[in-house]
């Protein structure tokens, strides 16, 4: 048993090398052992690449006959953007597969392991379960429930505020925080804004991978988005989303916006905004699995209002702002009674320099959206 975690754990650190690449696939790493040495090892790189398993098959060749194949996540049975894997793990006479976890995708949960059994090849089930469960956050619900996983964050002071009276907001936080935040926009398939934060701060939303597949999306009820911002420029990399409400009076915008290479969505009105809800079913649509909302307070609070945040990233810098007019950092309708509180689960506080990280997921109680 210890073997097979050590293996395990290998392949593992293989499958994160390619984190934020793989979307709308999940990370795999995949090893081809024989008597206790890797033969050959191999981890999917991106959506339509080779799996794991098949890049260690190839690689190991005529030497993974009767050898064992250890693979984070069950092979695929069904054909995708490649064939299924488990055809090759039975052409190369694979004596042994040592799986980390099911497959949550409910076409190839459980059917794998039973092609396999089925041709007389020993399978087990069940290692670092929820180590792999949880590099495949995005992957478990996207495929299971068709919808994005979603990922507030937000920077603010100790007393919970972002912006000054004034507007001022810049920087709360020290750049050694902004330049870590600002990286973990490659871990996600889309970044989301609202509409005053287009206007405020007339931000590029860029991702520092150049080459990722990359979506940017403002939340934007009345399309007021100006056609001169400079997300629309030439400095901006990756693809637009504008969300915006039903409204036959905005269809000359709508052209124009068309024209720059915006993507538009049309929702209809949920307390005279977008439904947040629809829109992630769309995004969905567009195989984007997860998204990291960045702000501003309204569409954060819209977010929590709605029952639609999965996991929170707090950056909390150690400076009081103080004021009643001052931006909070959560704004939205908010809850009617202390038994409504949105409470967090598996809880994590790290250290970035001066400042504090607190990173945890939303624990889904009986809370239903306002």
């Amino acid at each position: 048993m210890k073997k097979d975690e050590y293996f395990m754990n290998r392949a593992l650190e293989l499958a994160l090398k390619a984190r934020g690449k793989t979307s709308p696939n999940p990370m795999v790493g995949a090893l081809v052992v024989r008597n206790g040495k890797i033969l050959a090892s191999g981890y999917h790189h991106k959506a339509g690449s080779p799996h794991a398993e098949i890049i260690a098959l190839r690689k190991a060749g005529n030497k993974s006959k009767n050898s064992k194949l250890f693979v984070t996540l069950e092979p695929c049975s069904h054909f995708g953007r490649t064939p299924p894997c488990v055809d090759s793990i039975v052409r190369n006479k694979i004596k042994q597969v040592i799986i980390g976890i099911k497959d949550p995708n409910p076409v190839n949960n459980g059917k794998s392991i039973r092609i396999l059994r089925k041709h007389g090849i020993k399978v087990k089930v069940g290692y670092l379960e929820d180590k792999l469960k949880n590099i495949n956050e995005d992957f478990n619900k996207y495929i299971t429930r068709k919808i994005p996983f979603v990922v507030v964050k937000v920077a603010q002071s100790l007393d919970g505020k972002i912006a000054l009276s004034s507007g001022d907001s810049k920087w709360i936080t020290s750049k050694k925080t902004r330049d870590f935040s600002r990286n973990l926009r490659k871990n996600f398939d889309a970044i989301l804004v609202g509409i005053n934060t287009i206007l405020k701060d007339d931000p590029l939303l860029n991702c520092p991978d150049k080459n990722k597949r990359f979506f940017k999306i403002i939340v934007d009820s009345d399309l007021k988005v100006p056609l001169k911002a400079r997300i629309f420029s030439r400095l901006s990399r990756g693809k637009i989303i504008i969300a915006t409400c039903k409204n036959n009076f905005k269809v000359n915008k709508i052209k124009l916006l068309s024209q720059k290479g915006a993507i538009i969505i049309e929702t209809s009105r949920r307390n005279e905004k977008v439904d947040l809800k629809f829109l992630l079913r769309e995004l969905a649509g567009l195989e984007i699995i997860s998204v990291l909302v960045e702000g501003g307070s309204q569409i954060v609070g819209s977010f929590f209002d709605e029952c639609l945040v999965d996991k929170v990233l707090f950056f909390i810098a150690p400076k009081i702002i103080g004021g009643e007019n001052s931006l909070t950092s959560v704004a939205g309708e908010g809850i009617n009674t202390i038994k409504s509180l949105i409470n967090l689960k598996d809880v994590q506080i790290k250290s970035i320099g001066e400042d504090l990280l607190v990173e945890a997921y939303v624990y889904r109680n009986n809370r239903k959206p306002r």
